[in-house]
C-alpha cells in the first residue's frame, strides 16, 4: 500500500539506476513501514509501503510471480476478498496469507484486462506481464487512489505522485495551458473536464474507472466501469428493502475495518457519518475490539454563530447524542485554533501538487489526518458520498415529480406529512414545490455564479468555453433538478476526481487511509437499483436510511429534518487576525506579471475593494470571497513552480 512507482523502457534499454534512485528518493519524505524495489533489465517497479491491513505486514510489494511470469506493484485495499477467493478457487487454508496485491495479480492471471471489473475497493496498480511483454495498470472506479504517468515512444514512467516523475531528467515541468484554462473557467469545485490530464503538460493520469495497457509500443486507455441505474430492485415490503440495505451497507463497513491498528471515523451531527460510525462501532464491539475513535470539528472559541435557524455551526450536542446512544465510541473534538483556510494553503499545495478550489474545510480536514496519525490510527472512515447513495432522497424534487405525473393523492399526502415533519406551513411547502416543478420544466432557474477567474483573451486563445460547452458544463447558473444532478454525478468522471485526489495524497503524507463505505461499489450499485419511492416516504426525505437506522441512531438525529450542520462557518473569523496580510498578498497578485495573462485581474481588484476592510464572518460563502481565495491559491501555486 501507499506510493508506488516504476518505469518501463520500450526500446529494451536497461533502466538507469540513477532514475530509480531519483524516483524512490523523492518518496523518502513520506512515512513508510517498508521500501522495496524490483528491477529486471528494462523494467523497474517500486513501492513505498505503509502497512494498513494485517495482510500487508511484511508483504512483498513489488511482487514477482515466477510461475506466472508476472510482476505487480499495488497501492490497494481490496474489500471483496472472500468473493474473489471463491471465484479463484483458492483454498481457505491459504487465504489469510494472500496479500491484496497478490490477489490482484491472481485476478489478472484469470481475467486479464477485465480483472478491474471484479475488484471492489480502493486501488491503483501496475502489472508487468513478462510473457506477453505487456504493461497493464488500473485505477478503481471512483479514483480513490491516484496514479500518474509520463510516456513517449521509448519509455513510460508512473507514480502515485507527480513530484517523483518531475524529478526525472526527461520530464519537463511545463504547466498545461488547457488544464489551467479549464481550472480558471469552471465555476464549480472540480478542476477540469479532461480526467486524464494534469496541471503539468507532460504528465497524465489514469482516470477513475479506467485501465491502461502498453503493448507493442501502443498505449491504450480503456473505461472498464460505467455506473448506470440498472433494473430496479423489486421487493415486497419496506422491511425487506431495509434489511437488504443494511446487509450491503454493513458488509461495506465491516470490510473496511481490516487493520492492525485502532479504527477512526469522521463524525458530524448528520445521518451519513453517524450511520457509518455507529455501524462500525457495533461491528467492533461484536468482535471485542477497541472502541471506535471519532474525530469531530467544532468552531473556534469566540465564534458567534451567524447561521440561520435551519443550520448548526457547532454540531457538538448532536454528535454527543450519537456517541451516548451508541456507547462504543471514544469521541474527540477539535477546534484547530491555529488553523484557517489561509494558513493551510501551502500545506495543501504541497500535498496535492496542484492548485485547488475547495478551501472552506481544508483546515479541519487535514487536521483530522494529523490527529489520527498522532493517535496511531491508520483507517479513518467517512460518509462523503452518502448524499448520492445511502442517504439519497430529495423530498421537494420527489413531490414535484408526483405532481408532474398527476399522482395527486400521493402528492397531497407527502406535502401534508412533510409540512408537519419540518414544521412549516403547508402553503409554503406547496409554493416551493411549485417553483421547483416550474423551474424543472423550463430548466431556467438562475443561480448566481462565481465571477470568472480567467482572463478573456486567455479564454479565447485556449477556446476553453467551447470545450466546456462540448462537455455540457453549466456556465449560466441554470439549475436542473436533483435527479439530473445525481445522474451527472455518476456519469461524469470529473466529479469523482476531487475527493479521491486529496484523500489519496493526504494518506501518503500521514499513513492514514480515508475510507468511505457510502462509496463502496456494492453500495452504489444497490442504491441505484432501489425504487425512488423508497427514498421519500411519509413526508421524510432520505427515508430509507432513516427507517433502516431505527435503534442504531438516536431519533434526534435519525428523524431530524429541521436543522443541518454547516462546517467551516468560522473560516473568516479565523482569518481576521491576518486580514491585512491577506489583502496585501492579493494586491501583490494583481500587479504580478506571472499571472497577468491568465487571470481576470479586474474582477479580482473589484473583489478586493469589497473586502479591503475587516469583513463579516457570514461572508465566508460569498462568491467574491470565494474568488479571492481561489485566486490566491492559484497564485501561490504558480509562484511555487515558476
Amino acid at each position: 500500500m501507499s506510493a508506488i512507482a516504476g518505469s518501463y523502457n520500450i526500446n529494451q534499454e536497461p533502466i538507469s539506476y540513477d532514475h530509480i534512485s531519483t524516483m524512490m528518493n523523492a518518496l523518502n519524505k513520506y512515512p513508510a513501514d517498508d521500501i522495496q524495489i524490483l528491477q529486471k533489465d528494462n523494467v523497474f517497479f517500486g513501492c513505498h509501503s505503509q502497512w494498513i491491513t494485517p495482510e500487508s505486514v511484511g508483504e512483498k510489494n513489488p511482487l514477482y510471480d515466477s510461475e506466472r511470469q508476472l510482476v505487480i506493484t499495488a497501492d490497494a485495499i481490496i474489500d471483496n476478498r472472500e468473493e474473489l477467493f471463491n471465484k479463484l478457487n483458492i483454498s481457505k487454508s491459504n487465504r489469510k496469507e494472500i496479500s491484496d496485491s497478490k490477489l490482484i495479480l491472481l485476478s489478472y492471471y484469470k481475467w486479464q484486462e477485465d480483472c478491474p471489473q471484479y475488484l471492489v475497493g480502493d486501488f491503483a496498480f501496475v502489472i508487468w506481464d513478462e510473457k506477453r511483454q505487456k504493461l497493464f495498470g488500473a485505477r478503481d472506479f471512483s479514483g480513490a487512489r491516484t496514479l500518474y504517468y509520463y510516456s513517449d515512444s521509448n519509455k513510460i514512467a508512473f507514480c502515485s505522485l507527480m513530484k517523483p516523475l518531475l524529478k526525472l531528467p526527461y520530464v519537463e515541468n511545463e504547466i498545461s495551458e488547457q488544464w489551467t484554462a479549464e481550472f480558471l473557467a469552471i465555476p464549480w469545485n472540480f478542476e477540469t473536464v479532461d480526467t486524464g490530464s494534469t496541471v503539468y503538460k507532460k504528465i497524465k493520469q489514469i482516470p477513475p474507472s479506467h485501465s491502461i495497457t502498453l503493448c507493442d509500443g501502443e498505449l491504450r486507455l480503456n473505461r472498464y466501469s460505467t455506473l448506470i441505474a440498472k433494473d430496479k430492485l423489486n421487493l415486497k415490503s419496506n422491511e425487506e428493502y431495509e434489511e437488504a440495505f443494511l446487509e450491503v451497507f454493513n458488509e461495506a463497513i465491516h470490510s473496511r475495518l481490516r487493520s492492525n491498528y485502532s479504527i477512526g471515523a469522521h463524525l458530524s451531527g448528520g445521518l451519513d457519518s453517524g450511520s457509518v460510525a455507529c455501524l462500525a462501532a457495533n461491528s467492533l464491539k461484536e468482535e471485542k475490539k477497541e472502541k471506535l475513535h471519532t474525530f469531530s470539528y467544532i468552531p473556534i472559541e469566540g465564534f458567534i454563530d451567524w447561521t440561520p435557524k435551519s443550520r448548526v455551526a457547532n454540531e457538538r450536542p448532536l454528535i454527543q447524542s450519537t456517541v451516548n446512544f451508541n456507547g462504543n465510541i471514544k469521541d474527540h473534538y477539535f477546534t484547530f485554533e491555529e488553523k484557517s483556510p489561509l494558513s493551510e494553503i501551502d500545506g495543501w499545495l504541497d500535498a496535492l501538487e496542484m492548485p485547488y478550489k475547495y478551501f472552506e474545510n481544508t483546515f479541519w480536514l487535514r487536521g483530522m489526518f494529523e490527529k489520527a496519525q498522532e493517535q496511531g490510527i491508520r483507517i479513518l472512515l467517512n460518509g462523503q458520498r452518502g448524499n448520492w447513495t445511502v442517504s439519497w432522497g430529495p423530498a421537494i424534487d420527489y413531490q414535484a415529480n408526483l405532481m408532474r405525473k398527476f399522482k395527486f393523492l400521493r402528492f397531497y399526502k407527502e406535502i401534508s406529512e412533510y409540512s408537519a415533519n419540518v414544521g412549516v406551513p403547508k402553503s409554503r411547502v406547496l409554493s416551493v414545490v411549485s417553483k421547483k416543478m416550474y423551474s424543472t420544466i423550463n430548466k431556467y432557474k438562475k443561480q448566481e455564479l462565481l465571477p470568472s477567474m480567467i482572463d478573456s483573451d486567455f479564454a479565447k486563445k485556449t477556446r476553453v468555453y467551447e470545450t466546456l460547452q462540448q462537455h455540457e458544463i453549466d456556465l449560466t447558473g441554470t439549475l436542473t433538478d436533483s435527479y439530473e444532478i445525481k445522474k451527472k454525478q455518476f456519469e461524469q468522471l470529473f466529479y469523482w476526481n476531487i475527493t479521491g485526489t486529496y484523500s489519496s495524497k493526504l494518506s501518503i503524507h500521514h499513513a492514514v487511509w480515508d475510507r468511505d463505505p457510502t462509496n463502496d461499489l456494492r453500495v452504489v450499485n444497490f442504491c441505484l437499483s432501489v425504487p425512488e419511492e423508497q427514498y421519500v416516504q411519509n413526508g421524510f426525505s432520505r427515508s430509507l436510511i432513516r427507517r433502516s437506522t431505527k435503534g442504531i441512531l438516536p431519533d434526534s438525529i435519525r428523524l431530524n429534518q429541521r436543522t443541518r450542520g454547516v462546517q467551516g462557518a468560522d473560516g473568516i473569523h479565523r482569518m481576521m487576525p491576518v486580514w491585512r496580510e491577506f489583502i496585501q498578498e492579493l494586491e501583490e497578485l494583481t500587479k504580478d506579471s506571472l499571472v497577468a495573462d491568465v487571470m481576470n485581474i479586474p474582477a479580482i481588484k473589484s473583489a478586493i475593494d469589497t473586502y479591503k476592510h475587516e469583513p463579516r464572518a457570514e461572508q465566508i460563502y460569498d462568491l467574491d470571497f470565494r474568488l479571492l481565495m481561489r485566486s490566491l491559491i492559484f497564485y501561490r501555486f504558480m509562484k511555487k513552480v515558476s
